[in-house]
């Protein structure tokens, strides 16, 4: 039974390379600060396992979320803030967990990877 952390991004927006790097790892480091240390430790000692995925819009992404929320597990919601690339603030991705594998993929597993 192993760890692992899901990112997901948003693929409406087409994001640059580079902004999107930078908003999953926002969304994973935010997630990583909010969980449960043991978890954290866990999954840090199995080599941190990451899976970034795609959702189609922020309908979606807001979906998996709360969905994710809802079974118990910790997550982080990325609104950037229109500084740069967008003209306004704008949720790009979001991350789940780290958690137990099968815990990420009773919300997640489906989905395809970026």
């Amino acid at each position: 039974m192993g760890y692992k952390q899901a990112i997901l991004v948003r693929m409406d927006l087409k994001l640059p390379r580079g902004k999107a790097c930078v908003q999953v790892a926002h969304a994973a480091v935010d997630a990583v600060l909010n969980s449960d240390k043991r978890k954290v430790d866990e999954w840090l000692s199995e080599g941190g396992k990451k899976a970034v995925l795609k959702v189609s819009d922020q309908k979606e992404l807001v979906k998996y979320i709360k969905l994710a929320k809802k079974k118990g597990l910790k997550t982080s919601l990325i609104k950037d803030a229109g500084k740069t690339f967008f003209k306004k603030p704008t949720l790009t991705c979001g991350a789940i967990g780290p958690d137990k594998d099968e815990k990420i993929d009773s919300v997640v597993g489906h989905l395809k990877l970026l």
